[in-house]
């Protein structure tokens, strides 16, 4: 069959060494839309993501991309005991946790182990998970991520768990939006994610959407930005963690409505479209930002 979990379970990815400069920190930012908000582009809460130096910082879900950040190619699958493409995957859900701030600058290997499959009938649930440390062998961040594989399941696995986030029922402590950008997949794709289906109309059409849809790492990056400005005063060393379910998409141009509340050391938020035909459609849920 296409997914052998006896071969994927517990396969050894394999380890990547890269490096990163400052520039690859500023072009992440700004595809995540920093500086974006009008009239508060050369303020100095914008300016730490956005402007070299000193004062530059590093929104951890930078974690996640960095060690393809140079890839031009699209996405491999060539996975252990998994014979798909990617007309059949979208993201599931991604995490990151961060030892301590990310440099804005350096080198570091992250080694990658697939560690779960799940089944879910009519798709199946693939789970990796990589620990990125220094050259002197030190954990930086360790990330764990999920591809959805459409028409792939049903051979009578493990179905896998389901524990959402339960928001709470009050106001809420932030409600803030994004306006994204109509280019602003083509500009996140500089950031090592090639896949045709965030640019090529004819490929999104193929895996049925109507246009190219946005990269859900782009959403992802956007979310924790706006919490992080909204609830953490802009500072980003503040963040341990990020995780998230990648529940809906977002098209270029539509506007992104994201909600938090503070809950002691971490914060629960979710993301939805806001406007238009679509108000209201999910982007990100079960979203827990810890803090440190």
């Amino acid at each position: 069959m296409p997914i052998d979990p006896s071969v994927a379970i517990g396969a050894d990815i394999g380890s990547t060494t890269f490096s990163w400069t400052e520039s690859d920190v500023l072009l992440y930012h700004l595809g995540i839309g920093a500086g974006s908000h009008e009239g508060d582009h050369l303020a100095p809460a914008a300016l730490r993501y956005t402007l070299d130096g000193p004062a530059l910082q590093v929104l951890p879900t930078f974690g996640v991309v960095v060690p393809t950040f140079h890839e031009t190619d699209p996405p491999p699958l060539d996975l252990p005991g998994c014979d798909i493409n990617l007309a059949q995957v979208v993201h599931g859900s991604q995490s990151i946790a961060v030892s301590g701030p990310i440099p804005t600058s350096g080198t570091a290997t992250v080694s990658t182990t697939l560690t779960d499959i799940w089944d879910k009938g009519k798709a199946a649930v693939v789970w990796q998970e990589g620990v990125a440390t220094s050259p002197s062998g030190e954990e930086l961040w360790r990330t764990r991520s999920s591809i959805f594989v459409k028409g792939e399941g049903g051979w009578g696995g493990d179905r896998g768990a389901s524990d959402p986030v339960v928001l709470p029922v009050r106001d809420p402590d932030l409600l803030t939006s994004y306006d994204v950008t109509p280019q602003q997949a083509l500009v996140y794709r500089l950031c090592g994610d090639r896949n045709p289906l965030h640019a090529d109309p004819d490929f999104a059409k193929a895996a049925g959407f109507p246009a190219p849809i946005l990269h859900g790492l782009c959403s992802y990056g956007i979310v924790l930005r706006e919490l992080t400005d909204g609830l953490l005063g802009g500072d980003a060393t503040l963040v341990r963690g990020f995780a998230c379910r990648f529940s809906g998409v977002v098209f270029p141009g539509e506007t992104i409505r994201v909600t938090g509340w503070r809950e002691g050391d971490r914060i629960v938020a979710a993301a939805t479209v806001e406007g238009g035909d679509r108000d209201g459609s999910p982007v990100l849920a079960d979203c827990v930002l810890t803090v440190a």
